[in-house]
């Protein structure tokens, strides 16, 4: 019976949510082909707030969709103001496609817009795709090393994506959210790429180094997001079907090192940036170490 239930629940959500996209996307699609058409500054400008204004009222209603489907516990910085006039780097762990929606949900109307890093084949899906080029989401084309080899003049296209993506944001203050491991997590991963972190994987230094290389003057604060999932990480299909307890998220707030912002072609860069993201990173594993710990106590006997 809870089975059944719990189906009825997921399907009556896919529904809404569906209902919910599809009621903004009309407008955001029909402003993406004005947009288009009319390449003049001012007038793509005013379209492009008018966009975001959409993507704001639709995340509204999905959290109001989603509210009683989990309970999101979040450790928030202390004296910290949060303004939509100011540039942010906003960079967290990834696990599941909940985590879009979390960060959506806790930093709506708190920053301006969060701009995801997306996978160039995201762009094919319906709709959404479409919505996500009106929005100005960077989509980035990532090569394998076999593919590199083969083709080693496509080395740093995905650098170049990113760069020419940011240069518009040097006048409109933005949020830039970067998933820097690069894909999900999961066990097999981390093995295969001998992560020396026990819950995440490598740190990946190229879309965050060229960011801050290109609005390194206006973004001046990281909005570091640590995300865990006391019960293991979830499907959509299990936060549709409100399976998800509870969920733990770690906020912190710091600024930029100046010293690591520089030309992303320059391999001192490079290290300074990889150097300083490893160090991020040390200390959301031991973060999620410890929300382990608090969620399963007897996970650090013996240790």
């Amino acid at each position: 019976m809870m089975s059944l239930v719990r189906h009825v629940i997921g399907v009556t959500s896919f529904v809404l949510f569906a209902v919910n996209t599809l009621f903004w996307i009309i407008p955001v699609i029909a402003l993406s082909l004005l947009k288009f058409l009319l390449p003049i500054p001012f007038i793509r400008r005013v379209i492009s707030a008018v966009l975001n204004w959409s993507a704001s009222c639709w995340i509204t209603l999905n959290s109001l969709l989603a509210n009683n489907h989990c309970r999101i516990n979040v450790e928030w910085p202390e004296d910290v103001n949060f303004s939509r006039d100011h540039w942010y780097l906003v960079i967290a762990n990834h696990q599941s496609w909940v985590d879009i929606y979390i960060l959506q949900r806790l930093f709506n109307r708190k920053i301006p817009f969060l701009k995801f890093f997306l996978k160039q084949q995201l762009i094919f899906v319906p709709f959404l795709g479409v919505a996500w080029w009106a929005l100005d989401f960077p989509f980035m084309k990532r090569h394998t090393k076999a593919y590199l080899k083969k083709y080693p003049h496509k080395k740093g296209q995905d650098l170049e994506t990113t760069k020419r993506a940011c240069e518009k944001f040097k006048h409109i203050p933005i949020s830039v959210m970067n998933f820097v491991e690069g894909t999900r997590f999961t066990a097999a991963k981390a093995k295969r790429q001998n992560s020396p972190f026990q819950h995440l994987l490598k740190p990946k230094s190229g879309g965050v180094g060229t960011v801050l290389s290109i609005l390194g003057e206006q973004m001046h604060t990281v909005v570091d997001v640590t995300i865990h999932y006391p019960e293991g990480s979830p499907s959509f299909w299990d936060f549709l079907t409100a399976k998800i307890s509870d969920i733990n998220v770690v906020i912190k707030v710091f600024e930029i090192d100046p010293t690591i912002i520089g030309d992303m072609t320059s391999n001192e860069t490079r290290i300074k940036v990889q150097s300083w993201l490893n160090e991020v990173w040390q200390s959301k594993d031991a973060q999620l170490q410890r929300l382990t710990d608090q969620h399963n106590p007897s996970s650090n006997q013996g240790r």
